[in-house]
């Protein structure tokens, strides 16, 4: 069984989880927009995945006795006046979604709840990759700078990036 503050912090979790997937889709509509298929093709796939990664924390919340809320999300930008904007935004909100998982891990010790801190290992790697992927594109991004050329090839470059659907720790 879940303790309520930990259902309340996974819940929470939940609510991250769906934003990044929402954060990601505008992204990909944002990306699309201004002709970069290969970004938006990235964008979208990662969307997938986020909304898998809240789906596997409701359904552990619920097998744990608890009850998974879905609540109302915070609406993402639209704009993001360029590439290296948006992809700064990108790792940025991957640094928040550590964070946050971080805490969720610290209340699963401190609460002796060693199945949700089993459960966050996943997570927690996860975010390792999320992070180190989010930072390598960007260094990219600013080494090509403004070039036109360079975009265009990063552009069908991130477009080989495959992302695999992630089914998370079985819930």
């Amino acid at each position: 069984m879940l303790s309520k503050q930990m259902e309340n912090a996974l819940n929470a979790q939940i609510k991250i989880e769906a934003e990044s997937s929402q954060v990601y889709l505008a992204m990909a509509s944002f990306a699309e927009t201004q002709g970069f298929e290969g970004v938006a093709s990235f964008m979208y796939m990662h969307s997938d995945e986020e909304r898998q990664h809240m789906l596997k924390f409701v359904r552990y919340v619920n097998e744990r006795g608890g009850h998974a809320v879905v609540s109302e999300l915070a609406k993402p930008p639209l704009e993001y006046g360029s590439l290296k904007e948006m992809f700064q935004q990108l790792f940025d909100h991957e640094v928040k979604v550590s964070k946050s998982i971080n805490d969720l891990v610290h209340i699963s010790l401190q609460e002796q709840d060693y199945a949700t801190h089993n459960f966050l290992q996943w997570y927690v790697a996860e975010q390792i990759e999320e992070e180190a992927l989010a930072r390598t594109i960007l260094d990219k991004i600013n080494l090509i700078g403004d070039d036109k050329g360079g975009l265009y090839l990063f552009d069908r470059d991130v477009q080989a990036i495959t992302v695999q659907p992630s089914t998370g720790p079985a819930a």
